[in-house]
């Protein structure tokens, strides 16, 4: 909750429909912590990343993607995705995985293309503007 303080980052990040602010109440219920398969990594006693994977139009979708601003470089992105990938493996039947990112975050848009990911056709409505639809084939 403290990596998404801004109103224009959280809502990014969050997606529609979160309420910003939050408490500790609305961020449990509009993320849907108690629905969504979500996972953090921990260094030591840090929590140094967050993630969720659902279900999405046929791919486990990766969502709500962050590592800590100060453990960013050090390969925490990268192991995020792997591990939400192999626990959608495990919970889904899906032809791959996707995600959402903004055309302006280039060091994220990078991390997934270097992991496989590319930008496809979305076949809904872009829930954001300015946003990449990315799909991953499953290996």
């Amino acid at each position: 909750m403290e990596w998404v303080r801004s109103p224009k980052v959280f809502d990014i990040w969050a997606g529609p429909g979160v309420r910003f602010p939050f408490t500790a109440e609305t961020f449990i219920d509009d993320l849907k912590l108690d629905e969504l398969q979500s996972r953090v990594l921990i260094d030591g006693d840090t929590v140094v990343a967050f993630g969720q994977t659902y279900q999405r139009l046929g791919h486990t979708h990766l969502g709500r993607l962050v590592v800590d601003p100060t453990a960013q470089g050090k390969g925490i992105g990268t192991e995020l995705i792997q591990r939400l990938m192999l626990l959608g493996d495990e919970l889904f039947d899906s032809s791959g995985y996707s995600l959402f990112v903004l055309k302006a975050n280039t060091k994220a848009k990078n991390l997934y293309l270097k992991l496989g990911f590319d930008v496809a056709e979305y076949p809904e409505i872009m829930p954001l503007p300015d946003c990449l639809y990315m799909v991953k084939p499953r290996d």
